[in-house]
């Protein structure tokens, strides 16, 4: 039994958008209605914004105009209109009491006339239509940054067991090769579990550095102490290994991960977090911050019970993300009474990801060679339901194969008759 769900077309947050967190900046808002000042507090609150300083106050134009004759402005400041006063004249005010390189958010009303060209001369460097919500808050400040800078904002994928045993780090690690192999993406995967990961088994890689070298440098990590840490497993993927040794122990602040993922941001595509299954500080943030989640269960009570106060707590803390994604893995082992797939979906009020036979020769085979999956058995149904988990996480949506006719078969064979032997004479003119 091999199944993956699509709900994409029931997600209204548009789940392939990407939304790259800011830098450290300070943003301040002045609003003229009472929704958009709610709208804008509740972005201040949203992960990717978690690095800036956003203030929001009441009275618009006039009130921005009049707090900047006298400071300095900030990074970025959104402005609301509310169509009683010409957009245009505002601006030309604004301009004059605005320092260079202050980038500017207007959230227009309908009654606007101005055309965008005569906003865009006036240094306006986005203009949304209100009413706004939250997350058309997020989306225009983030996109003034990750438009603007010739980096790359990467997208990052946490995946994390439900309990432990689960199966959470093979299917990590299956994924990220797969997105690394099957849609050419630059690819790492950081292993989390820095006492007993195996991420250096599964690839069949012995790196003397990695992950703990970095967390523990006194120096911040940047992009060429990351690089030399980095393991090259294939072409396109690169493996931040976990120690796996008991010589000490691994206690760490809530932002002890955060230079490393920001540094790798700038430079891979994709990032693919083997978060290990411990609910600390740290755990909790990598999890948050990340742009998708998978929790990982095994379909018994523990793991229902498990899965479903982590997506309580997830997409609580993250309210304007896409909710986090589970899969059902080991299903249909013998003699084992299990929670029917069916069950296990009404209790999360959602379809899980993905739905993983339990096949012990298969992943024992892989898992004992350093393999993966499809290197084991390339036309195994498994590897097929791991290729189209990577295109969905990593935001090219589901591959879907076209259906096989009945009679293909019979017409290759009968093409191959009519292939063989002597040409056929050519008809005279």
């Amino acid at each position: 039994m091999t199944e993956i769900h699509d709900e994409e077309a029931d997600d209204p947050q548009h789940p392939e958008e990407h939304i790259a967190p800011v830098p450290r900046i300070s943003v301040q808002a002045f609003c003229e209605t009472e929704k958009t000042l709610a709208a804008v507090t509740a972005a201040g609150q949203d992960r990717r914004l978690a690095k800036a300083h956003l203030t929001a106050k009441s009275g618009g134009l006039a009130a921005a105009i009049e707090v900047y004759d006298t400071m300095p402005t900030p990074n970025v400041i959104v402005i609301e209109s509310d169509g009683t006063r010409d957009i245009l004249e505002g601006l030309d005010d604004l301009a004059g009491v605005c320092d260079p390189g202050t980038r500017v958010v207007v959230i227009g009303n309908p009654g606007d006339t101005a055309p965008y060209r005569e906003l865009v001369r006036r240094g306006v460097n986005d203009y949304v239509v209100g009413p706004v919500e939250t997350i058309d808050v997020v989306r225009s400040i983030c996109s003034l940054f990750s438009a603007s800078e010739a980096i790359i904002t990467g997208r990052v994928i946490a995946v994390v067991g439900a309990k432990g045993g689960v199966g959470a780090s093979t299917v990590a690690h299956n994924v990220a090769w797969t997105i690394a192999r099957d849609l050419a993406l630059d690819s790492v995967v950081i292993d989390l579990d820095l006492a007993f990961g195996t991420a250096g088994l599964d690839y069949n890689q012995d790196p003397a550095q990695g992950i703990a070298n970095a967390v523990l440098s006194q120096d911040r990590p940047d992009t060429a102490l990351m690089e030399r840490l980095l393991a090259k497993c294939t072409e396109h993927l690169s493996l931040l290994a976990a120690p796996a040794t008991l010589d000490r122990v691994y206690d760490f602040g809530a932002e002890a991960f955060d230079a490393i993922f920001d540094t790798l941001r700038m430079t891979t595509p994709c990032i693919v977090l083997d978060v290990p299954h411990q609910w600390s500080a740290w755990t909790k943030r990598a999890l948050v911050n990340a742009d998708d989640i998978v929790i990982v269960a095994e379909p018994d009570l523990a793991n229902l019970r498990n899965t479903k106060n982590m997506l309580t707590v997830l997409k609580t803390a993250r309210p304007n993300d896409r909710p986090p994604l589970y899969c059902i893995n080991q299903v249909g082992m013998h003699k084992r009474a299990e929670i029917e797939v069916k069950a296990f979906a009404k209790t999360m009020e959602s379809q899980p990801l993905a739905v993983i036979p339990f096949d012990s020769k298969l992943f024992s085979t892989a898992a004992n060679n350093g393999q993966m999956i499809a290197e084991v058995s390339k036309s195994h149904r498994t590897t097929e339901l791991f290729q189209t988990m990577a295109n969905r996480l990593a935001g090219r949506g589901e591959v879907r194969k076209p259906k096989r006719s009945l009679l293909g078969p019979l017409l290759k064979k009968l093409k191959g008759r009519t292939g063989r032997g002597s040409a056929p004479h050519r008809k005279a003119s």
